[in-house]
């Protein structure tokens, strides 16, 4: 298992950039993202869980979760997919609640493994600001979920 982390650094103000090795190869680190039964037991910080509504791997498509907080908080999230290229990369535009940012997500072979980045490109720096240091932890958990979800699937 590998856990090599680095929050990246930024191109711009309105992004946070977060990267991670895997051990699995790019097919099988894409698939866990591909699954919607598998990625509602990842996706998401410590502790939430995750009821997705609609899950259309395609362009176009549309991702429709609710995320569950520990305490109980329903998040309903909106997505729609840009780019679907497999197994190397995957963009959407997350549309609400709250926040709109794109998400680009790299597939990058490493070695017999997989560096995955996720860019998230916000709509606004004012809107960056205030969550980024929730966003980086929040990625960084969402990374180790990934993990325990690679180490049962391999």
């Amino acid at each position: 298992m590998s856990h090599s982390a680095s929050p990246a650094r930024p191109s711009s103000d309105r992004e946070v950039i977060s990267t991670r090795h895997f051990t699995p190869p790019p097919e099988k680190v894409f698939a866990a993202f591909a699954d919607p039964v598998r990625l509602a037991k990842w996706w998401g910080p410590v502790g939430f869980s995750n009821v997705i509504r609609e899950f259309d791997l395609r362009v176009g498509g549309q991702w429709r979760v609710t995320m569950i907080a520990p305490n109980g908080v329903e998040y309903h999230n909106v997505s729609t997919f840009v780019e679907i290229t497999p197994p190397a990369k995957i963009v959407y535009q997350h549309e609400e609640p709250v926040h709109g940012f794109r998400m680009t997500m790299t597939f990058e072979p490493h070695g017999t493994g997989t560096t995955l980045t996720w860019r998230m490109r916000f709509d606004s720096a004012k809107e960056v600001a205030k969550i980024r240091d929730f966003i980086v932890i929040a990625n960084e958990q969402n990374f180790d979920r990934l993990q325990g979800d690679l180490s049962i699937h391999g």
